[in-house]
């Protein structure tokens, strides 16, 4: 199979063989332009570029006959004969004077060669026209679907990216409704943790005035070293406040323990609503992006980056947690906050409590003081009455004894002259006998009154110990009461500041109107 307009870089059409008999030209009009192989625009008409522009490019060489020699021999012979074939011009040295000869044998076509060319080529151009017009048509609308369906796929792409726009834009907004909240959360709780601690800084000074009293009681002397009811009361107050205490410690660090974890519930949403924030900013300036935007580019094969990291449900869902986790840290402050609150009170009731009942008791031990007291001044003053009158009662049994001794210097010395009496003179007469019991009477008289009056004086050695003893526990009573009126009621006159929302920071004693009149 021959070739037309084939070159060393590139071959145009492939035609059918030639018929073996007839002209040697090509036989175009055989051909089928509509079904043919070669397409219509194939460039037929086209010139070879390396090749030059002569026939022999789209045409073999002819072979004829010829009847009359064109040359003659250069040796002077007859001319060729019929024998002589064109075929072997290439051997014929045709003389360089004659180069138009030589072309017109390449250039012999008949007329009918040129119509029929002539016609080809105007079916070639019709076929090649109308192939380039439905070419351009399908071109165009081609570039119509593809234009509309570039504009439908930026819509959907628009729409798209709004609708992920506002779902970042719901979740953010979710996320910061939820941080004021958690905002608003932490500071109740951390004002809750203060309360408790100013409580715990109040018991402290409670339990301090507790233990004074105690300490300053221990300086009570003698029998009224007594464990009364005010030391019971006292130590179950340092007891109450100590396990109030405890429970406020305990607490205390629960509401810290929760705030902690409200602050990482916090740091939650912070990192996530500012994700959401920069992954707006980012959709967002992607959805303004048009294709008249400045600092557009190419970037090859970035449709083939994928450096997600979670699913549309796995995003929602790790917000969802975020907020659900944040939701229930602040459903357990609230339920720290009311127990806190119920500590509060419950706690400031028992120390209330307690402290009104120790100051009851050392009411009513005051009281019981002074009672005491005033009793020992009754007994001690009637002692001493009794001493002063003992006393007079001595001095009154020393005058007897020397008017007794009076009558016994008398009855002794009427005795004592009677026994000079001359012989029978001294008789043992009724005169006699008188004076002799009249001195042993008056002996016995006087040794009553000295009996009397040793017994007076040891009843006023008793009186005066029995003196002592009460002035000791007067002492001891003037001490005890001074110790609980003035050293331990004067330290509970005011009541200290627990809580100042449910007790006054100052509350007047009951007692003080009392205790002032004793």
């Amino acid at each position: 199979m021959d070739y037309l307009g084939q070159t060393a870089t590139s071959s145009y059409t492939q035609l059918g063989r030639r018929p073996e008999s007839g002209s040697y030209l090509p036989a175009i009009g055989q051909q089928d332009l509509r079904t043919g192989s070669a397409p219509p625009y194939s460039g037929i008409l086209s010139k070879s570029v390396q090749l030059p522009w002569r026939p022999s490019t789209y045409y073999r060489t002819t072979q004829v006959n010829p009847s009359h020699s064109v040359y003659k021999s250069n040796d002077g012979s007859s001319p060729l004969h019929a024998g002589n074939y064109l075929s072997s011009i290439d051997s014929i040295k045709v003389p360089l004077i004659f180069p138009a000869a030589r072309n017109a044998l390449y250039t012999r076509y008949t007329p009918k060669d040129w119509y029929q060319t002539q016609m080809s080529n105007y079916l070639t151009s019709d076929k090649v026209r109308s192939a380039a017009e439905r070419l351009r048509a399908d071109t165009q609308r081609l570039a119509r679907e593809k234009e509309e369906l570039s504009k439908h796929n930026q819509h959907e792409t628009d729409k798209k990216l709004g609708e992920s726009m506002n779902n970042i834009e719901f979740w953010k907004q979710e996320l910061e409704k939820e941080k004021d909240r958690m905002n608003k959360k932490i500071n109740a709780t951390e004002s809750k943790r203060r309360d408790i601690e100013k409580q715990l800084h109040d018991t402290e000074n409670q339990l301090k005035v507790s233990q004074e009293n105690l300490y300053e009681r221990e300086k009570r002397q003698g029998i009224d070293v007594v464990h009364d009811n005010v030391e019971r009361e006292l130590i179950r107050e340092i007891d109450v406040i100590k396990n109030s205490q405890a429970k406020l410690r305990n607490m205390q660090e629960r509401l810290t323990t929760q705030n902690s974890l409200n602050r990482s519930a916090l740091h939650e949403l912070e990192l996530d609503s500012g994700d959401k924030f920069r992954a707006l900013s980012l959709d967002s300036a992607a959805h303004h992006m048009t294709t008249a935007s400045r600092g557009l580019n190419f970037h090859l094969g970035i449709e083939n980056v994928d450096n997600t990291v979670a699913s549309p449900e796995s995003w929602t869902r790790f917000t969802e947690d975020n907020i659900k986790r944040s939701v229930s840290e602040r459903i357990q402050s609230d339920e720290y906050i009311n127990i806190a609150d119920n500590l509060l009170k419950e706690t400031s009731a028992d120390i209330w409590n307690q402290f009104n009942t120790v100051n009851e008791a050392f009411e009513q031990r005051v009281h019981e003081t002074n009672d005491a007291k005033d009793k020992i001044q009754n007994h001690l003053s009637a002692v001493l009455q009794e001493i002063f009158d003992l006393e007079k009662s001595i001095d009154f049994i020393k005058k007897l004894v020397i008017d007794k001794e009076g009558y016994l210097r008398l009855a002794q010395s009427r005795l004592e002259t009677r026994t000079r009496r001359p012989g029978v003179e001294s008789k043992r007469d009724q005169a006699m006998q008188r004076l002799v019991q009249e001195v042993e009477d008056l002996h016995s008289m006087i040794k009553d009154l000295k009996n009397k009056q040793a017994q007076e004086e040891n009843a006023i050695q008793h009186l005066l110990r029995t003196k002592a003893t009460l002035e000791q526990d007067l002492s001891i009573k003037n001490n005890s009461m001074h110790i609980d009126k003035e050293r331990c009621l004067g330290n509970r006159r005011t009541y200290p500041s627990i809580q100042s929302t449910t007790y006054p920071t100052t509350v007047s004693m009951p007692y003080q109107s009392q205790i002032s009149v004793y």
